[in-house]
C-alpha cells in the first residue's frame, strides 16, 4: 500500500480544536478567582459556543470531521487498544476509536458545563449547579489528560506527529483518503467570530457578568430631567 502526504483535517476543525483547548484551559485556570471572573465567563461561553459549532460541523463538515467517520462501538475501541500492544498497531487516518470516544465525552460533558455555568452565573438553581459545574469541569480535565497521553503514545507507535497534523492538516495516507478542500472561509469565519466575541466581551463587562442596565429607567430619568429643564427655560422666558 503506497502512502503520500494528504490533507486530512480541514481548517474549521483545526481552528475549533485549538480555540477549544485555549478556552477550556483559560476557563479552568481562572475558575476560582473572582478578579478573573470576566475572563472565566467569556472563555466559558466561547467553550460552549465552539462545542455547538462542532456538533453542526460533525454533520456537514468534510469527510474526517463528520461523526459518521469515527462512529466506533466498544468492541472497536477495545480491539484498537489491544493492537497498541502488538507489533502492528491499528492505524487510522482520521480519528482512531479511542480518540473518538474522548471527543464524544468532551462534547457531551462540555454541553453540561456550558448549561450549568450559564445557570450558575445567572443565579438559577442555587449551589447545586456550582457542584455540577465543578465536577463536569474536572471530568473533562481528566479526559483531556488521557487524550493527550493517547496522542503522544499513538504518535510514537505510528511514527507520526499527530499534534503537528492538527496544525498543518496533513498526514500520511492513501490519496483516496484525502479531503477535497480545507474550507478556509468557514475556518476564518469561526476564528473571527470567537476573537470578535472576546474583544467585545472585554469591552462590555457589566452586560456580560454584572447586573443588566435598565435602559428604560435611564430613558425615563433623562426624559424627566429634560422636562424639568424645559420648565425652567419657560420660566426664564416669562421673566
Amino acid at each position: 500500500m503506497s502512502t503520500t502526504r494528504i490533507l486530512v483535517w480541514d481548517i474549521p476543525t483545526r481552528v475549533f480544536h485549538w480555540l477549544l483547548a485555549i478556552s477550556f484551559a483559560g476557563a479552568y485556570i481562572t475558575a476560582e478567582s473572582e478578579s478573573w471572573r470576566l475572563v472565566h465567563v467569556t472563555l466559558g461561553y466561547s467553550f460552549a459556543g465552539l462545542i455547538l459549532f462542532r456538533l453542526v460541523w460533525g454533520l456537514i463538515g468534510t469527510r474526517h470531521a463528520r461523526f459518521s467517520d469515527f462512529a466506533f462501538g466498544p468492541k472497536r475501541v477495545v480491539a484498537y487498544l489491544r493492537s497498541l500492544l502488538s507489533r502492528e498497531p491499528e492505524h487510522h487516518v482520521g480519528h482512531n476509536p479511542a480518540g473518538s470516544w474522548a471527543i464524544y465525552a468532551i462534547l457531551l460533558l462540555g454541553l453540561g458545563i456550558g448549561a450549568s455555568g450559564y445557570a450558575l452565573y445567572n443565579d438559577i438553581g442555587g449551589e447545586a449547579f456550582e457542584e455540577i459545574h465543578e465536577v463536569l469541569g474536572n471530568l473533562v480535565l481528566g479526559i483531556v489528560v488521557i487524550h493527550v497521553a493517547g496522542v503522544l503514545i499513538s504518535s510514537f507507535l505510528h511514527r507520526e506527529n499527530l499534534p503537528r497534523s492538527m496544525v498543518t492538516g496533513y498526514k500520511d495516507g492513501e490519496a483516496s483518503q484525502a479531503i477535497s478542500g480545507s474550507r478556509a472561509i468557514v475556518g476564518a469565519m469561526l476564528a473571527a467570530a470567537v476573537l470578535g466575541f472576546w474583544l467585545n466581551a472585554f469591552g462590555i463587562r457589566e452586560s456580560l457578568v454584572g447586573a443588566p442596565v435598565d435602559v428604560a429607567a435611564q430613558e425615563n430619568g433623562h426624559g424627566h430631567d429634560a422636562g424639568v429643564a424645559g420648565r425652567y427655560d419657560d420660566d426664564d422666558d416669562d421673566d
